[in-house]
């Protein structure tokens, strides 16, 4: 289906959805408790499908007040005089000329004064989605990358990788913007986001159709602060970790609001210094073994700046501009020290030592700017247009020395350059009946550049690589249109069901060391089935049920595809695999919450044509291994998980949660047939404790048993954090005191044992760290207006 087909069914669905219904008269009857006329009574109505259309008439001096509604449609309608109680009803006019009475009864003659108190819940359910409140963590973070590492049931590996419901990783999404980023950008991008920028978190195990379908793992969406206090505000925040080596950072935050218009600005300074350690074992000889011990120090100067504007025009439009602009500088130097040894007798066969030095420069800029029409308090149309240009420039040094003497080395320059267009229309309207439709179309192209080019020192000058020369030129673009209805049964039972198509064109050249290429053009649905009933009321609390059925794809990216080959160490090298193809799941999934908490969730995945990391020998001797990622076959994922909690709001609160997911692989491996099975528990926890009206404390952790990673065997591991804050002056200075991965629990054992590679190992990294946060709020706040009836005048309400 072509892109113009697609927009002229949208824009029909629009044409349908705003249609009005026929227009008949209504009188309303306004009288005493002792039936009586009421003259000179207020009488607001406010159409339920759209609350931005409301009418307010005075009734006469017979208690009458007459309009022109909508038959068929239901309203809100409010009532109010002096000296009478106010009233509110849900009337639905089902015919012509009919007539609606309405009783007030008089005020008492003492007013109390009530006082309303709500608690900010930590986590909540809405719909299809969890809403996590970053506030009591981000006092104890110096990034949203840390955010998402002490977050309740999010799970983040070594590697960047983010990790729900499955063992497969989420996408990350910034304002409800996919980030088409490697992993490890992505990594960078959430390190240089300062933790107080966040607004909220939602988490979405089971995405709908308005979502993209490649997020089978889920998908995570962090939503920025635009500004939302009357008058001038920000905050300064400072503060240092330090652990083998130590990490420094600094920010400003500023928020303007006038009210109808409201702007923002981010700067933060980000210096950070980490190490990782990896000690591996590989047989590649019936009585051979390679020890390898590699040490990777990591330094980074980074600096991120985000910008935002938005503004109403008029009653009914708003638009939203936001950008940002990050760059970093890195200089990573590693050590790798290689033995090779007999087993049998401890004979040492070869002892080298290999050096990499990569350093650069990364600079990512993104715009993007919204257009929004609120047709009512739950409906509006969106268009979102938006763009990000990235830039990688990289030095490569690398040299081999032997006990005795240097062997060999090279050096390189591996660039790149990424751009991303995206468009995207929503459509959200509330229809008669309790239904609500929505629908929209999307169209993105990413366009990437990858140069490499290569020498090997040669006696006293170098000559070219060819063998790691490289130029590799991506595109890919995706078209897509979704449609999906949302309906209430009764009091109890939400349905929503829907489905997504996307059209995929996805284009690969490799120009050097030779011509190859490959295309892909296709079309899918992605069906989408939600399910939800009340249960019962449980001292006051809601039990409510979710079903959720959807198929998803995987599409590999381009550093999957690339097929330039990246040097790790004399004996591994990294590559893509420019055959790979994308992978189908079927997700059913049941769960259960408690007063909009979750509380219960069971699943299955099953995916066909399934590709994950490998790592295969480049030749029959088995010293040489690459890695790379390929399709195995197919895998079922069952998965358990649960979550408890005290409700937020007094002195002491905690959530504690785990979760349980077994895989069956079925497939093959190098050529051969292979089947793996693997299952996996995962334990969190996150409390926190008042200690008075300015002092808390908080501890979060967890633990992962039996791990997994691809076809990786991880032992167990996990990590406790805790942290200690207290408020001074008035509230507006907050220290900070913090520890994280206090017992050093953070690193783990792994085995690999697939196809003809058989390895052990340890990895660990930087990760006990302690640390101390300054905040400093200000600003200045515009006195707000007070209206204790919360009316409109005459003169506002048209």
């Amino acid at each position: 289906m072509s892109l113009i087909r697609l927009l002229l069914l949208f824009f029909s669905i629009i044409s349908f959805a705003c249609a009005n219904a026929q227009i008949t008269n209504v009188q309303f009857r306004i009288i005493t408790s002792k039936n009586e006329p009421l003259p000179f009574a207020t009488v607001v109505v406010i159409s339920a499908a759209d609350t931005n259309n409301k009418i307010e008439k005075i009734s006469d001096s017979s208690g009458l007040a007459f309009f022109q509604l909508q038959q068929g449609q239901i309203y809100l309608t409010r009532v109010s005089s002096v000296n009478y109680q106010p009233l509110e009803r849900t009337i639905t006019v089902k015919k012509e000329n009919e007539t609606f009475s309405f009783s007030l009864q008089p005020l008492s003659n003492r007013l109390n004064t009530v006082v309303v108190t709500a608690t900010k819940p930590f986590t909540r359910q809405e719909d299809d989605k969890t809403i996590v409140d970053p506030e009591p963590i981000a006092a104890a973070s110096t990034n949203a990358y840390e955010i998402l590492e002490k977050t309740p049931g999010v799970f983040v590996d070594q590697d960047g990788n983010v990790y729900l419901s499955s063992l497969s990783p989420a996408r990350i999404y910034i304002n409800g913007r996919e980030m088409k980023m490697s992993t490890a950008d992505v990594a960078t991008m959430l390190k240089n986001l300062p933790p107080n920028a966040i607004s909220r978190i939602e988490i979405l195990r089971t995405p709908s159709a308005k979502y993209d379908a490649s997020g089978n793992g889920g998908i995570i969406n962090i939503i920025l602060k635009k500004g939302v206090k009357l008058g001038l505000t920000g905050s300064v925040v400072t503060g240092f970790q330090q652990g083998e080596y130590g990490n420094q950072f600094a920010g400003l935050n500023l928020n303007n609001n006038t009210g109808r218009k409201s702007s923002y600005l981010n700067l933060n300074y980000n210096r950070r210094n980490n190490f990782e350690q990896i000690k591996t074992d590989r047989l590649f000889a019936i009585d051979s073994v390679l020890q390898q011990n590699a040490g990777t120090k990591y330094t980074a100067s980074n600096y991120f700046t985000s910008y935002g504007i938005s503004d109403s025009m008029g009653a009914k439009w708003f638009v939203d501009f936001a950008g940002s602009i990050n760059y970093q500088t890195s200089d990573n130097s590693s050590d790798n020290k290689n033995q090779i040894q007999k087993i049998s007798n401890g004979e040492l066969i070869s002892s080298t030592l290999n050096t990499v030095n990569n350093s650069g420069n990364y600079l990512r800029f993104s715009n993007g700017i919204s257009f929004i029409r609120k047709l009512d308090s739950v409906s509006e149309w969106s268009n979102d247009f938006y763009y990000a240009y990235d830039r990688n420039r990289g030095s490569q040094v690398y040299n081999i020395f032997s006990s005795s003497n240097f062997i060999t080395g090279g050096f390189g320059s591996p660039d790149n350059d990424r751009n991303q267009f995206t468009f995207t229309s929503d459509l959200r309207k509330k229809l008669q009946h309790r239904l609500t439709i929505e629908t929209g179309v999307k169209a993105s192209l990413l366009k990437f550049k990858s140069e490499a080019e290569y020498f090997r020192n040669s006696g006293s000058g170098s000559a070219k690589d060819l063998t790691r020369t490289n130029t590799f030129h991506y595109t890919e673009n995706i078209n897509a249109a979704y449609l999906q209805a949302s309906k209430t049964f009764g009091k109890n039972i939400v349905l929503k069901t829907g489905a997504r198509l996307e059209n995929t064109n996805m284009n690969g050249d490799q120009i050097i060391p030779f011509d190859t290429s490959f295309t892909l053009h296709r079309t899918d649905l992605f069906p989408y089935v939600y399910l939800s009933k009340k249960v019962m009321t449980i001292a006051g609390y809601e039990l409510r049920s979710y079903l959720v059925a959807r198929r998803t794809i995987a599409r590999p990216v381009y550093e999957q595809l690339n097929p330039f080959p990246r040097y790790v160490d004399q004996y591994l090298t990294e590559i893509g695999n420019p055959r790979l193809r994308p992978q189908f799941t079927t997700n059913y999934e049941a769960n259960i919450s408690v007063d909009e908490r979750p509380l219960l969730a069971v699943g299955v995945n099953n995916t066909k044509d399934i590709f994950n990391q490998v790592i295969y020998s480049a030749d029959t001797s088995r010293k040489q291994s690459y890695r790379t990622y390929d399709n195995l076959g197919k895998n079922k994922e069952w998965y358990l998980r649960g979550l408890g909690a005290i409700p937020p709001g007094g002195r002491y609160f905690f959530v504690v949660g785990g979760q349980y997911n077994y895989n069956f692989y079925e497939g093959l491996y190098e050529g051969k047939p292979f089947s793996y099975k693997k299952g996996t528990w995962t334990f969190f926890t996150y409390h926190l404790l008042k200690l008075d009206k300015r002092s808390q404390l908080s501890l979060n952790g967890y633990i992962r048993l039996k791990g997994q990673q691809g076809f990786y065997e991880l032992s167990n591991f996990g990590a406790l954090n805790a942290s200690i804050n207290r408020q001074f002056m008035k509230q507006k200075l907050t220290i900070t005191i913090s520890g994280n991965d206090i017992l050093k629990t953070n690193k783990n054992e792994f085995i690999i044992d697939q196809g003809s590679i058989h390895a052990n190992g340890v990895r660990q990294g930087d990760t006990r760290r302690f640390g101390l946060n300054l905040r400093y709020n200000f600003g200045v706040r515009k006195k707000e207006e007070s209206n204790i009836f919360n009316m409109e005048s005459p003169e506002r309400s048209n």
